[in-house]
């Protein structure tokens, strides 16, 4: 017997995300995101640059990317991306990725570790991904599960804490270079790096409204130090039975 999916497992109309973005506390947001991202894309060389996923489309999200090519495909009904992509199949070969960006990305697929997986397949050595993300403890989820006004965002599938996410990236063999935390409407929590030094603001960061992560594809170089070696063999030379009988051999007496 088939089960109708329950309201959570789908995902929120179109018109209810956008309508959020065009009210203040959502311009507000994404121009925060926007400007995160933007500090990142200038480290991105290579020739592709793939955007998975849109987010505040009137946004040019790759802007300052020094890529050959940028694309944007979306996950959903695309409005002005390229085309749409199935997010646990990329219609791309292994290794032929520069960098991927991921604007809000995860929260809208049904598998977010398996979109993570495609993006680890499809990266270049040393390939880099920046993604944005809602944090599922700031001040926007609290506001969401309250309902209050304006501010409330749309359902979403899930909402996935940063500290998860590094998990899944470092399982997948990548390298988090950095990670910032940021929020409208809130001058006394300011974005902030997770690696900067202790203050008591570090704590409020924790109810930030999202988050951007920085990551590179780890390559492990092939060596062979602390392989075991093996043992060398040493060829022996056989040496005729007569020349050892006649080195052992002592010289004669001649006077007897």
């Amino acid at each position: 017997m088939n089960r109708r999916p329950t309201p959570k497992s789908l995902p929120p109309p179109a018109d209810e995300v956008a309508r959020w973005q065009q009210s203040s506390y959502g311009r507000g947001l994404s121009a925060l995101a926007q400007r995160e991202v933007a500090q990142r894309v200038p480290e991105v060389f290579g020739r592709h640059f793939l955007q998975i996923g849109e987010w505040d489309h009137e946004r040019d999200w790759l802007a300052g990317a020094a890529t050959l090519s940028r694309a944007v495909l979306a996950v959903e009904n695309p409005r002005r991306a390229t085309g749409r992509v199935d997010p646990t199949a990329l219609p791309f070969a292994a290794r032929s990725i520069d960098a991927v960006l991921l604007p809000h990305t995860l929260e809208r697929v049904p598998s977010a570790h398996g979109l993570l997986r495609e993006v680890a397949r499809v990266l270049s050595d040393r390939g880099q991904l920046v993604m944005v993300g809602f944090n599922p403890w700031g001040a926007l989820a609290w506001r969401r599960g309250l309902g209050l006004g304006p501010k409330q965002m749309p359902a979403q599938r899930q909402w996935y804490s940063a500290g998860r996410i590094i998990d899944w990236l470092k399982l997948l063999g990548f390298e988090v270079l950095a990670v910032r935390r940021f929020s409208h409407g809130f001058p006394w929590t300011s974005a902030r790096d997770d690696r900067g030094h202790f203050e008591m603001a570090s704590l409020a960061g924790r109810l930030s409204d999202a988050y951007v992560i920085h990551a590179r594809k780890r390559v492990i170089p092939l060596s062979r130090i602390g392989q075991p070696r093996m043992p060398q063999v040493r060829t022996l030379v056989p040496v005729p039975v007569a020349s050892r009988i006649g080195q052992n051999r002592q010289p004669a007496d001649r006077d007897s």
